[in-house]
């Protein structure tokens, strides 16, 4: 069995305090990590700091890039044990995926159309939600997630467990003794 890491995250940014205007809820922005370090936490999102036009495939890090920009961006992380072959599964798609990275974009009618439940689909055009449920689906993990779905409906997956809530910046630091 292996494990992988679903990061609910709210940067304070205009667009996800947008986002949570319209959802009402705690957390605005999902990534996927492969390791408990989320050395290796992807997303769909700003590709540069200080430009939310931009955006799309993002390999995303603690340590620069948005979310060092945005220092007190709250997280709650939670890790969901699956077989190694859905964690293969999901890393072959994820590594795919950044190898095509150019070839992506990110669905902003998809994430204003979420804000209604209404699902707008672009072929390789994915907001976070959407792609962190497209990759657990490909792997074929069971998560009963709704078809619109929202950063916050990660929650509701069975098996989850919460192993931090705090700033995103505090994480490594909580979290590097364990192994």
């Amino acid at each position: 069995m292996k494990k992988i890491y679903i990061v609910l995250t709210h940067t304070g940014t205009n667009l996800s305090k947008l986002i949570k205007s319209y959802t009402k809820d705690e957390f605005s922005h999902v990534s996927i990590s492969l390791d408990l370090e989320l050395e290796e936490m992807y997303s769909f999102g700003r590709l540069h700091p200080y430009n939310p036009i931009w955006a799309g495939f993002v390999h995303e890090s603690i340590q620069s890039g948005t979310f060092q920009r945005f220092y007190l961006t709250k997280a709650k992380v939670y890790e969901l044990e699956i077989t190694n072959q859905q964690f293969e599964k999901v890393e072959n798609r994820i590594h795919q995926m950044e190898k095509e990275k150019e070839q992506y974009s990110f669905n902003i009618l998809g994430l204003f159309a979420a804000g209604f439940r209404k699902k707008i689909k672009r072929k390789k055009s994915f907001y976070c939600a959407e792609f962190v449920k497209y990759v657990m689906d490909q792997a074929n993990i069971d998560t009963d997630l709704p078809e619109v779905v929202k950063p916050e409906d990660f929650k509701k997956i069975g098996n989850l467990q919460e192993i931090y809530q705090g700033f995103l910046k505090n994480y490594k630091r909580k979290n590097s003794h364990k192994k």
